[in-house]
């Protein structure tokens, strides 16, 4: 049976064999010293034999093999023991030399992005490089175990649609068999749709925006976590929902993945119990006051006001996470419900975390007549074929509803401590690269 990296030392005295990849090669003396790499790590494997050192001449990194051999107890090998009497073979030889070194750390500066996605097949085997990618998995998992556990269901909707029903130009447009198509920018109408046979349903799923921007905070095609949830009482529910995931699902990653957190230099975790809320309004004047800056007539938070407030909530709140609640009217989609007790607002908060927003959670205006009369303000033609489901949801009876939209690249990229969305997705996909 093969046995792998981390199950090596249970072994020691016993004879086994591994397979995995060529990682690294040394020679030592008169010792040839190999790692082989599986999907839980590196085994140390002694090569004293000239025979079995020169089955790898000619070969390279990434060559697959199988090792026999016996295992010893060597607290300086990765794992604590290392194979002996090893016996080689090649079961898919590599000859062609690889154009970066995996064993090596790989950089993640600015000017070396391009070079880090064009070589993207091969840096993934990095060790370190797949660190991120195994905090992303379980990122994920934490946040499904969350909304299981409140009686969530998971639903899958479609992604190409008969036109960009929410509005807006930046939609990416296909020949959809003579048809006008379009890829969706998120499940929003599905998901409220769902509310009426469900009432709490999410979706883990891409979404794609066609926006010409190559910050460091946005790509042409984003993995997002919607929830919608009915029945609410107000839009503290929403909220605290929302953040209970959040919190949740930070903790659980930062203690069952605390090692690699580690290794990559990721900051210390700090959450009160509950996440803090401070509305549009204060944090204008807030960082108005501190920064001898006038943001008050802005109807969304500027970047530098988004990075401030999440560094006035650690230090004050005791909190990495915040809300920003309470927006402008000016700045609500149709969909949004407007604050009762202050119309010049809408009941929407964003979520932010160490200076980056990570969802918009809003609570839905769920009246079929003022919604009608809300689309029809925001210039949108309410015949139109696109809204004929959605808008009968309503007609046959939605509860009052909430839910968020929810940046899964955006969170990864802030728990790791990562400078660019870019870097927390395997394949990246921006104004600049359709590819690999």
């Amino acid at each position: 049976m093969r046995i792998l990296s981390n199950q090596v030392k249970d072994h020691i005295g016993e004879s086994i064999f591994i397979e995995g990849w060529l990682h690294k090669k040394r020679i030592l003396g008169g010792l040839t010293f190999i790692n082989v790499r599986d999907r839980k790590g590196l085994t140390q494997v002694v090569l004293d034999s000239k025979e079995e050192v020169e089955k790898l001449r000619g070969l390279q990194i990434g060559t697959v093999l199988k090792v026999d051999g016996k295992v010893v107890e060597e607290p300086r090998a990765p794992g604590g023991a290392e194979l002996h009497e090893a016996k080689l073979e090649v079961l898919v030889p590599v000859t062609s030399e690889p154009p970066i070194e995996i064993d090596k750390p790989i950089p993640h500066k600015s000017d070396n992005l391009d070079t880090l996605f064009e070589y993207r097949v091969l840096n993934v085997r990095n060790l370190q490089e797949q660190k991120i990618f195994k905090i992303r998995a379980n990122l994920l998992k934490n946040l499904r175990d969350y909304l299981n556990g409140n009686d969530f269901i998971e639903i899958q909707t479609p992604k190409i649609l008969a036109e960009a029903t929410e509005g807006g130009a930046e939609v990416f447009k296909l020949d959809y068999f003579g048809q006008v198509a379009t890829l969706a920018q998120s499940p929003q109408l599905y998901k409220q749709i769902m509310v009426g046979a469900y009432e709490r349903v999410y979706e883990i799923a891409p979404a794609f925006r066609a926006e010409p921007s190559a910050t460091t905070r946005h790509m042409s095609e984003v993995m997002m976590l919607d929830i919608e949830m009915g029945f609410v009482s107000s839009h503290d529910e929403v909220l605290d929902m929302v953040g209970g995931m959040t919190s949740y699902a930070l903790k659980k990653t930062y203690e069952t993945m605390a090692d690699d957190l580690k290794s990559l230099n990721a900051p210390d975790l700090v959450l009160a119990d509950k996440v803090p809320r401070v509305t549009v309004k204060e944090i204008h004047e807030l960082y108005s006051k501190a920064n001898k800056t006038d943001t008050t007539s802005e109807k969304d938070l500027i970047p530098d006001e988004e990075r401030w407030i999440c560094d006035y909530a650690k230090k004050n709140l005791g909190s990495e996470l915040v809300f920003a609640t309470e927006f402008p009217v000016e700045a609500m989609k149709f969909y949004h419900q407007i604050n009762p007790a202050d119309e010049s607002t809408v009941l929407w908060g964003d979520l932010l975390f160490r200076g980056l927003e990570i969802a918009t959670v809003p609570l839905r205006e769920y009246h079929h007549d003022k919604l009608i009369k809300q689309m029809q303000a925001a210039g949108l033609d309410v015949s139109h074929p696109g809204y004929k489901y959605y808008l009968q949801a309503f007609e046959f009876g939605l509860p009052n509803h909430g839910g968020c939209g929810f940046g899964v690249d955006r969170l990864v990229e802030k728990t790791i401590g990562l400078n660019n969305v870019k870097e927390a997705t395997i394949f990246p996909r921006d104004i600049n690269r359709l590819a690999p």
